[in-house]
């Protein structure tokens, strides 16, 4: 049995520490929430002194934090721990070690949603797509997971395997599949002159990191200088990513003016075209698995008139989170803004409705993605030329 004295001096050791915690953030809050601050500090005593299995102080702040993040009832909001950090910059600068899924919470259902596999890989050639739902991670229930934690668990070493237990929209006995980790190079560009059609381009842009916009600008002029008139840019299955690539794309098609609205709690920006647009005739090809950046950019070209969309009503993803560092390594990332397209649309949890809505068959959809692009099976693709030709 541990002495009084002993207990006692660890005691205020640990008071000492939440309370210059609670000091720094809560300030006023202290005034305002006397009793909830008496109630954090007792359960902080009865955590760290009164419990079977005692835990320190340094796990004790962290859950504290994650609390704090959590009580904002937000999928996308979230704490990250710095091994999740780590790979979630190396995801955004372009490689890392995985199976190749974005991935959100249903709303609704509240369970771990696939918004798209990135094309050419592990998860892409199992079969795995736009709406699936990852019951299990190597077994353990993804019920209530945060985002973070589920990528955290399927990215690692390149080589190893990581088993998803996968239930698809419409059935009702879940699948187990087993991945092998690659490098995920996460691709940005891939554009051709279209066999048959001289003078039309096809781009597709599968993913938005601090590549893409670069690698764009030098695709289009590669595709002008191959005889490039018109232009097909396929945003099918491209599941988001940087704001500021997403503005950055956008400005190739959109020759001034605003490319969307960024609004916080007190006000709303306008994030202008960069100035170096060069117009073509263009049609955009966008699906359930357009989201995100590629959902501001289809907004962007629609309500502008620099293009006409073809194909399905995107994902909805309409607000914007930004990553907080902390001290240690860690971070919070917190949905900060939501952004509105040109005409003022809100289009979260609502899509963007194509000019002209071509449905395609989700087993055809992931077949001809898959090998895009297809001139023969490819319904939407073959709209988007008819528009084109037009």
């Amino acid at each position: 049995m541990v002495g009084l004295p002993r207990i006692w001096r660890q005691v205020k050791s640990g008071l000492v520490t939440l309370c210059v915690l609670v000091t720094l953030t809560l300030g006023f809050g202290v005034v305002t929430h006397f009793q909830e601050v008496q109630q954090l500090v007792k359960t902080y005593t009865l955590l760290r002194f009164q419990a079977l299995e005692p835990i320190n102080t340094d796990k004790l702040m962290e859950g504290a934090i994650r609390g704090m993040v959590d009580a904002l009832d937000d999928p996308y909001s979230t704490y990250l721990d710095a091994n999740t950090y780590r790979h979630l910059q190396e995801s955004v600068s372009g490689s890392y070690g995985g199976v190749g899924l974005l991935i959100t919470l249903d709303e609704k259902d509240k369970r771990l949603m696939v918004v798209s596999p990135f094309k050419g890989t592990p998860a892409q050639r199992a079969g795995i797509k736009s709406r699936d739902y990852i019951i299990a991670i190597d077994g353990r229930d993804t019920t209530g997971m945060d985002l973070e934690t589920a990528a955290n668990l399927m990215q690692g070493q390149p080589g190893t395997k990581v088993e998803l237990t996968i239930l698809s929209a419409g059935e009702t006995n879940p699948r187990k599949v087993t991945l092998t980790r690659e490098i995920i190079k996460v691709p940005t560009v891939d554009g051709k002159i279209l066999p048959g059609h001289p003078s039309i381009g096809y781009i597709s842009l599968t993913m938005f990191n601090e590549q893409t916009a670069g690698d764009l600008g030098r695709q289009l002029d590669e595709l002008r200088r191959q005889g490039m008139q018109k232009l097909v840019l396929d945003l099918r299955n491209n599941p988001g990513g940087a704001l500021p690539a997403a503005v950055d794309v956008a400005s190739y098609f959109v020759a001034e003016g605003p490319v969307v609205y960024i609004a916080d709690q007190k006000n709303t920006e306008a994030l202008m075209a960069r100035g170096y647009a060069k117009p073509l005739p263009l049609a955009v090809l966008v699906n359930k698995g357009s989201a995100s950046a590629a959902e501001i950019v289809a907004g962007a070209i629609k309500d502008t008139g620099s293009g006409t969309l073809v194909g399905e009503t995107t994902f909805g993803k309409g607000i914007v989170q930004t990553i907080f560092p902390l001290p240690g390594g860690a971070a919070v990332k917190i949905t900060t803004h939501k952004y509105l397209t040109p005409g003022k649309h809100d289009i979260n949890k609502k899509g963007i409705t194509p000019d002209y809505v071509v449905p395609m068959d989700p087993q055809l959809e992931q077949q001809v993605l898959a090998h895009a692009p297809d001139l023969e099976r490819d319904v939407q693709l073959q709209k988007a030329l008819e528009v084109l030709e037009k």
